[in-house]
């Protein structure tokens, strides 16, 4: 559990850096989503997820 809210500490310092650097920018990117079909965000979250399974694989190994 302690390593559990390590890890989703970290995602949460890691997420706010954009916000806190370059506000104006995530403004400018969460339009453009907006625009994208649902079909590309799936694609683009299912990717993200294959990804951060094989980095937390690679780390556990």
């Amino acid at each position: 559990m302690e390593f559990l809210l390590c890890v989703l500490g970290a995602v949460m310092v890691v997420e706010g850096i954009p916000y806190f650097a370059m506000p104006q920018r995530v403004k400018a990117v969460m339009r453009e989503i907006l625009g994208m079909p649902d079909s590309s965000l799936r694609i683009l979250g299912l990717a993200l997820m294959a990804g951060g399974l094989v980095l937390v694989w690679l780390a556990r190994r």
